[in-house]
């Protein structure tokens, strides 16, 4: 069985999406209502709740196979402030990074490192943020390369998030999870050239990561929409008809075609800020039928949170995603456990890694690579 830390853990997502094969034996979150979700689903031996700033080396246990880091993306995503990891969110990459080296100075460095955040991290600050991160790690002893994975190939959600995967010096990495040149879908454009901005230091230690295509069969955006949910009410009449008003032409149109179908439809809706024809901005209600949903968010306002049009014939609902379907987008299983309060389980959740693509992470890079460590085999024969 391999071992692992597991730091910003929110929810718990990285643990769940690797699975029974990995043993966590340190969590680590800042924000209490996350924790308490944590522990309710991972009982309360692990988790320490604190800023990682406060940790130092001796809280952490043994030598990790794995060190997870889902650390916060407001300063690094294109709608942030653009703070980058001079921000006091994303900044958190620092003391999370300072535990490290000091690990690697007892010579307890784990052996794989996965940083995961948007994929603003790969443009922020001209790149000069991701070329910082890839120095630090090959400053304390690690390769690395970065693959971009949307999740929209496991569940019905687009949700592209960029994932760093480091191995220490030491750990053998095996041709087969190699290839020479970047390779569609995981390596875009951005990370070809965030890539190419590289330092003089950093470059030579990346490596391009090879991922297999997954099989087909997601499942439906509509299959997870329960007909009578709990934790939300259906709007109002004038509520639906007010976000109806929002849309545009061409989404009215939509949602004309969606009412000429026979059976359910089911569609996704976003309000947004757009400019109008006088350059003024105004809210906007867009709206999806391809049976896909957006990329969930945390509830700061009204409009981040996800809307749903249930259309049957002429009749036209409206009402937010409730938290259950929310963690179902997130690859989570029914048994999850989410807090009563919607506004909490939804930034939970919002706020999380969808599990699956941590699985296939796990599965097809981190368990190739320790497959052949020694304290690896000795840990799971035991």
């Amino acid at each position: 069985m391999y071992e692992f830390y597991e730091f910003f853990a929110g929810g718990g997502m990285a643990r769940a999406g690797l699975g029974r094969e990995w043993r966590c034996v340190f969590a680590n979150d800042i924000d209490q209502k996350k924790s308490d979700v944590y522990r309710e689903n991972w009982g309360p031996a692990e988790l320490k709740t604190a800023d990682v700033g406060s940790l130092a080396a001796n809280d952490l246990p043994g030598q990790a196979d794995l060190a997870w880091a889902s650390f916060p993306c407001q300063d690094l995503s294109l709608a942030g402030p653009g703070a980058g990891l001079k921000g006091g969110r994303s900044g958190a990459f620092w003391p999370f990074w300072g535990l490290i080296k000091a690990l690697v100075g007892e010579n307890r460095a784990p052996k794989l490192i996965v940083l995961e955040n948007v994929c603003g991290t790969l443009t922020s600050h001209g790149g000069k943020d991701f070329a910082t991160i890839c120095d630090a790690l090959a400053q304390g002893g690690y390769r690395f390369g970065a693959v971009v994975i949307d999740a929209v190939l496991f569940v019905p959600q687009s949700r592209p998030r960029l994932f760093i995967i480091g191995v220490h010096r030491g750990v053998v990495v095996p041709d087969e999870i190699l290839t020479e040149a970047p390779i569609a879908p995981w390596h875009p454009r951005a990370v070809v050239e965030a890539h190419n901005g590289l330092s003089p230091r950093g470059k030579p230690q990346w490596l391009w990561w090879k991922l297999p295509q997954p099989r087909a069969g997601v499942a439906k955006f509509a299959d997870l929409i329960d007909a009578e949910p709990s934790g939300v009410e259906w709007h109002t009449r004038e509520q639906t008809n007010h976000i109806l008003r929002l849309m545009s032409p061409t989404n009215r149109q939509k949602v004309q075609r969606a009412r000429e179908v026979d059976g359910r439809v089911i569609g996704a809706v976003y309000r947004r800020t757009r400019k109008n024809k006088d350059g003024d901005s105004a809210q906007r209600a867009e709206v999806r039928f391809d049976d896909i949903a957006g990329c969930l968010r945390t509830p700061r306002g009204g409009s981040s949170r996800q809307t749903i049009l249930v259309i049957e014939g002429r009749r036209v609902r409206s009402r937010l995603l409730s938290p259950r379907e929310a963690a179902r987008l997130m690859g989570l299983p029914e048994s999850y456990r989410l807090p009563a309060n919607y506004n909490s389980a939804y930034h939970v959740v919002g706020d999380g890694v969808v599990a699956p693509v941590v699985r296939y992470v796990s599965r097809h890079i981190l368990e190739r690579l320790l497959a052949n460590e020694p304290a690896a085999r000795a840990s799971t024969a035991a």
